[in-house]
């Protein structure tokens, strides 16, 4: 296996298609992942064939190469498999499907769908700069049709809007709250958050100080992930560097890093010491805590702030899979029951948008039908509120649904009586 990314066999197509066969026949073997994604069930159903007869050798490219494109990286099939290192057939499913992704993109180029999807920071500060005029064009048929041929984003996927003023600038121009700090965390807020959802960092913002957390918002780029999702390597590391020279400084100061958005604590903890590979992206990564991870260890300390003032109800809460990928448990779900009043169910269903997957034209109807027992379990339940840490989710939640997730950081925050503003 070769997923160091600065030995030139990591690059090499040759030895990119011999271990998706080495892998594929032991993933053959064990059949343990064939109800995560369309991935395996693609696997399977090729390797099943009269022609192939389970020898993953027989494959053709085409097949091995459909079930790399049909992967969109959450990341469950690394928990699920008996076979990751340190077991001596060191299978790391995610981390190859990423590996041939990029081999491909340094041979062939990366596809202008995959740059545009991946350059969150342009596009949103294109569409934050231009937010009336851009939120309206989402909504018109022809620019949707436009988008879906320049872009390949499907012209009935709902799309995140645009906020004005953005999240950075909401952060710069507010007063420091008043208190004596019992602990320090630096804010990576996310795209999202900075770009499309600033309501989300306020929460974050406010309860962290309701609980006496100074916070801090340090020089900040999107995660890489989106680039990744295209095999654009050298654009995501690119990030990444920026970041790690940022956050690293803000651990030195003695803070943590906190993050309202699961993708990108995954990518901090468990992808920017292989990408980046310096001292500064270990020290990065072993600093990096979810919110509702961090929130939650000041509740087991007996520091969390329990005076809340308002009843949620019944809240319908959605795990997404990059929390489930870090082995975190429940915190969030966690953290809403010990509001009074508060009834949580817990939705363990992927949404299957999974990053730029969802929104492409390719895979929009297949990740609306990945989906379908995430909306099932939604409707069953019947809830007051639906929460998801996870924005995309909750965007493929609305579509499918017609409900309007909300992060769990704003039920809190209205829990406690605060309109952070």
């Amino acid at each position: 296996m070769t997923l160091d990314i600065r030995l030139p066999e990591f690059w090499s197509l040759a030895h990119v298609e011999q271990e998706l066969r080495r892998v594929y026949d032991i993933c053959n073997g064990c059949r343990r992942c064939i109800t995560l994604c369309p991935s395996f069930k693609d696997l399977f159903k090729s390797l099943d064939t009269e022609e192939v007869d389970g020898e993953a050798g027989q494959l053709a490219p085409a097949a091995l190469k459909r079930v790399v494109d049909l992967c969109y990286q959450c990341k469950l099939c690394f928990n699920h498999c008996p076979y990751t290192p340190p077991h001596r057939w060191q299978v790391d499913f995610p981390r190859l499907m990423l590996r041939a992704r990029a081999a491909e993109a340094k041979q062939n180029g990366v596809t202008l769908q995959d740059r545009m999807l991946g350059n969150t920071d342009l596009v949103g500060r294109l569409g934050t700069l231009m937010a009336p005029l851009a939120n309206w064009a989402n909504t018109l048929a022809p620019h949707r049709a436009f988008l879906q041929a320049v872009a390949g984003i499907h012209r009935r996927r709902n799309l995140p809007r645009f906020a004005r003023p953005r999240f950075s600038a909401w952060f710069g121009r507010r007063a420091p709250a008043a208190f004596v700090p019992q602990a320090q965390v630096a804010l990576f807020a996310t795209c999202v958050v900075e770009y499309n959802d600033p309501a989300v960092g306020k929460a974050a913002v406010a309860v962290l100080e309701r609980n006496r957390v100074d916070v801090a918002f340090p020089a900040q780029r999107c995660c890489g992930m989106p680039y990744l999702d295209g095999g654009a390597v050298e654009e995501a590391q690119a990030l990444i560097r920026e970041n790690v020279r940022s956050l690293a400084a803000a651990v030195r100061e003695g803070r943590e890093i906190v993050v309202p958005g699961p993708t990108c604590s995954y990518m901090l903890k468990q992808e920017y010491p292989w990408l980046d590979g310096s001292d500064d992206a270990r020290l990065v990564a072993s600093r990096t805590r979810d919110l509702f991870e961090y929130l939650m260890r000041l509740a087991a300390l007996g520091k969390l702030d329990m005076g809340f003032s308002r009843r949620p109800g019944k809240i319908a809460y959605h795990l997404p899979c990059h929390l489930r990928a870090q082995n975190l448990g429940t915190k969030s779900a966690d953290l809403l029951r010990l509001i009074p009043g508060a009834e949580v169910e817990v939705i363990e269903r992927c949404s299957g948008v999974d990053g730029t997957w969802g929104f492409k034209r390719e895979y929009y109807e297949l990740s609306l039908q990945v989906a379908e027992p995430l909306f099932k379990e939604l409707g069953d339940a019947r809830p007051d509120r639906v929460a998801s840490d996870c924005p995309l989710a909750g965007l493929q939640i609305a579509q499918g649904t017609g409900l309007a997730p909300r992060h769990p950081i704003q039920i809190v925050a209205d829990a406690y009586g605060l309109d952070p503003e």
